[in-house]
């Protein structure tokens, strides 16, 4: 799915047409109509240097005032390509979270061109739910999370409805969703 050379420039498009766009997450829209994401490109390409990153990262996040960044997207093309490897890195950036002391302030959520829930096949239409152009790791608030979950009457439909409209939209037309518009 890697449209771009760009990594970053296809995940603002991603964010912006699929997970805003396809109302993927409901929460999303007005912390990017306020600037409030932050996009960071990783020149990692170790796990280990990741690692280091994602912790740099936990801690800025940490300093710094949610109405300024409330939430930041660390997109990683050089490593973790492979999706297992990438969720079997998760464990480790839980830890990280837990080792600097922020376990209930924040939390990683994942994303990866490969994406896939367990117990479902590889083109399971689903998996395009957190299926993005590159392997990023997503740090959100839980502060920004309750609140958002508190003011939406039901979040418990957003998982089977975004379901509902992958199955609609199927593989073909979420990639062509993402691909960058013609010069």
């Amino acid at each position: 799915m890697n449209h771009d050379a760009d990594p970053i420039t296809a995940t603002r498009r991603w964010l912006e047409r699929a997970v805003i766009g396809l109302n993927l997450c409901p929460f999303a829209k007005a912390v990017h109509v306020k600037d409030q994401v932050r996009y960071v490109l990783s020149e990692a390409t170790t796990a280990d240097a990741l690692l280091q990153e994602l912790a740099e990262e936990l801690a800025w996040l940490a300093e710094t005032d949610p109405r300024v960044v409330d939430t930041t997207l660390l997109v990683h093309p050089h490593v973790l390509q492979d999706f297992g490897d990438y969720n079997d890195f998760l464990d480790q950036a839980d830890a990280a979270v837990d080792a600097l002391g922020l376990e209930g302030e924040i939390q990683v959520a994942s994303f990866h061109p490969g994406y896939r829930f367990a117990g479902t096949d590889p083109d399971d239409p689903g998996n395009l739910t957190n299926r993005s152009p590159y392997p990023m790791l997503h740090l959100l608030r839980e502060a920004s999370i309750d609140r958002a979950v508190a003011a939406y009457p039901d979040p418990d439909v957003i998982v089977d409805r975004n379901i509902a409209t992958m199955e609609r939209l199927g593989a073909a037309g979420y990639h062509a969703l993402l691909a960058p518009d013609d010069p």
